[in-house]
């Protein structure tokens, strides 16, 4: 009882339980804390992936339900959401960040490029590419590959599109590149993989998408992504990364159903 008291009021308030040695996670529903409207990430509707990795986790962890916080993917959304102990999990999280405590990456990934097949593009597989001068490209500010499209001298061209949008508010920057590439706003776009893979399959119209794996100098392309949790969680991160380590040819079954290209440790796609 007198544990429970000290617990910060805002997480009895949320019904979180007490994990492992007395860690902030609850222990019959998973509580995930996520963007409503980021396809193909997350959205209100269940339809993202990581809304069913989410339930797939539930399942094999013997969670009774997935609930959620939602906020949108803005400064502020750790804050506002796992450090509130408003829930437990984010579901997608680059590996290394320093606002959470990493699990194990459950998949890597690289930025692509996107262009209409037949437009004098096709064979480009790097930024570096002379076929890339003069084309009006698609980027968003803030992002690797803008750094390597300044060093190609791409930049006087481009396009660039804001890091981050309140989605409440502002279709996903994703979508709408895409859209302006279909529609001929701009002859190319740089987006990151699955992002690039879930909207150019969308689209429905003749797009190639290639995963920049071959860039030679600048910003690094690839990236491992994990799930993100709290430093105290210690025991939650464990038992996450045993359902990663136990699922991850279903885990990749999933994200390949949703045209993410996936990587392994030496830059090869991942087709099954």
């Amino acid at each position: 009882m007198a544990l429970a008291c000290a617990l910060p009021a805002a997480a009895l308030a949320q019904g979180a339980g007490l994990g492992a040695q007395g860690e902030l996670v609850d222990r019959d529903v998973l509580r995930v804390c996520a963007d409503p409207a980021n396809m193909p990430f997350s959205n209100q509707n269940g339809e993202g992936f990581e809304n069913k990795l989410a339930e797939m986790a539930a399942a094999k962890l013997g969670r009774k339900s997935v609930s959620y916080t939602w906020f949108p993917m803005v400064t502020g959304f750790v804050r506002n959401t796992l450090g509130a102990n408003r829930c437990d999990v984010i579901i997608g999280f680059a590996q290394g960040d320093e606002l959470v405590q990493n699990t194990n990456p459950y998949y890597r990934s690289t930025y692509a490029l996107v262009f209409k097949k037949g437009s004098g593009l096709d064979g480009v597989d790097t930024l570096e590419d002379p076929k890339l001068a003069g084309k009006k490209i698609g980027v968003v500010g803030g992002t690797p590959p803008a750094t390597n499209m300044a060093e190609a001298k791409l930049m006087d061209n481009a396009k660039a599109y804001p890091l981050f949008v309140d989605s409440r508010s502002t279709p996903p920057m994703g979508e709408v590149m895409v859209k302006d590439l279909v529609d001929g706003t701009i002859d190319a776009a740089v987006l990151w993989g699955p992002i690039a893979g879930y909207y150019a399959h969308k689209a429905n119209a003749d797009l190639v998408v290639v995963p920049l794996v071959k860039e030679k100098s600048g910003s690094r392309m690839a990236y491992r992504i994990t799930m993100g949790v709290r430093p105290s969680d210690q025991e939650w991160k464990r038992s996450l990364n045993r359902f990663i380590q136990e699922n991850q040819d279903e885990i990749n079954k999933l994200l390949l159903g949703y045209h993410v290209p996936l990587l392994d440790e030496r830059d090869n796609l991942i087709t099954q």
